[in-house]
């Protein structure tokens, strides 16, 4: 692949990327992992989608900062930190596969379920904090193993019937955290490769367009819209672990 050729698959998912989680608030590599996975190697491709995608988050933080609930949302931040480090340890050492394999199939069927369901959930409040911290570690655990750490949070505020706000406010500080989490420990274990830090640099610019983008589509939708994003990321995502 040409140089010219690379920089524009480089942008092209790194845009698409970006404007979904600017929109959606995660499922950056799910959609930019589709692309680069098959033209940069995973040594490659995994740290920079990381570095990107901690980026968006940080922009999401800023641009939506009042309405985020951090208070809440620690309680979920706690479960997740517990659970990434049993994630990096059991990629290292067992085949988890199967659990991929597994959990793609629960959030898909679990996607077309809400999807097709006759009636929306009704808005109820999430006031158990070890109920909470207990999504926070599944969705840690799940996201070291599968790149995915907003699918069960996402999944828990879409049972509860929350808005898109309320959704936003409680998934988008634990997303950030638990990214920012995992790339330390990963450069604990190795450093970014002067490829990776080329690649970050070319994708700024897509960078700045995409999160712009996203975030403007994010104020601009309805609350039914909004939902059916998100199940349809979660559809997309769970298919994308399957497939």
């Amino acid at each position: 692949m040409s140089d010219v050729a690379a920089y524009l698959v480089l942008s092209g998912a790194v845009f698409a990327g970006v404007v979904v989680s600017g929109l959606a608030g995660f499922a950056f590599s799910a959609i930019a992992g589709a692309i680069l996975l098959h033209v940069f190697p995973p040594t490659e491709a995994v740290p920079l989608m990381m570095a990107c995608s901690i980026i968006v988050q940080a922009a999401n933080l800023f641009v939506l900062r009042k309405s985020m609930q951090w208070k809440t949302s620690l309680v979920f931040i706690a479960g997740g930190l517990l659970g990434i480090p049993i994630a990096i340890y059991l990629l290292q050492n067992v085949d988890t596969g199967t659990f991929r394999l597994g959990f793609g199939a629960l959030v898909s069927l679990y996607a077309i379920y809400a999807l097709f369901r006759p009636t929306p959930a009704d808005v109820r409040q999430i006031e158990s904090r070890s109920r909470n911290a207990l999504v926070g570690f599944g969705g840690g655990l799940v996201g070291g193993l599968t790149a995915m750490p907003g699918a069960l949070p996402a999944i828990w505020c879409d049972i509860h019937g929350f808005p898109k706000n309320q959704q936003r406010g409680l998934v988008q500080p634990y997303i950030g955290v638990m990214q920012l989490f995992a790339l330390a420990l990963m450069l604990s274990h190795q450093s970014l490769s002067l490829k990776v830090l080329i690649d970050f640099g070319m994708s700024l610019p897509a960078l700045a367009a995409g999160t712009a983008v996203g975030i403007l589509l994010f104020g601009r939708i309805n609350e039914l819209a909004f939902k059916r994003i998100i199940l349809g990321l979660l559809l997309f995502s769970g298919l994308c672990l399957v497939i």
